[in-house]
């Protein structure tokens, strides 16, 4: 079943930005043109940390301009929390920012586009395979 659309993980983002060419780039390049991308405050609090000039910080802001924003909102923190709970109780210890990630992929029915291996120990998620490509 296909989602509303693709939520694109922050390593994702950064190959995307990297000036040499590879596959994820590519990935990230053909999806901007043929799918909806959304992006949300996560991705974008842990893109910011990693910008090292005012023309990165300029990049960025016109890069995510054109986007979907997904936002938290208050019943949203409260299923984070649950589903943090849920894969610490499987012994599972997934960063805080993944957790958030997957709330919103979750709630807004969407694909999440990552090479992060945390997102595979979360129930309930759609991956985008690079394999399917």
């Amino acid at each position: 079943m296909k989602s509303r659309g693709l939520l694109i993980d922050t390593c994702a983002w950064v190959e995307y930005f990297k000036s040499r060419p590879s596959s994820l780039k590519q990935t990230v390049e053909d999806l901007l043109l043929t799918d909806t991308v959304y992006v949300c405050g996560p991705v974008l609090y842990e893109l910011r940390q990693g910008i090292k000039s005012e023309k990165e910080k300029t990049l960025l802001a016109n890069a995510f301009a054109a986007l979907v924003y997904v936002e938290m909102e208050g019943a949203l923190w409260f299923k984070a929390g649950e589903l943090s709970a849920f894969v610490k109780k499987q012994g599972k210890t997934i960063p805080l920012s993944d957790i958030l990630i997957a709330s919103l992929a979750r709630e807004h029915d969407l694909t999440i586009l990552t090479v992060d291996k945390h997102f595979d120990q979360i129930p309930g998620l759609k991956l985008y395979s690079l394999k399917a490509k």
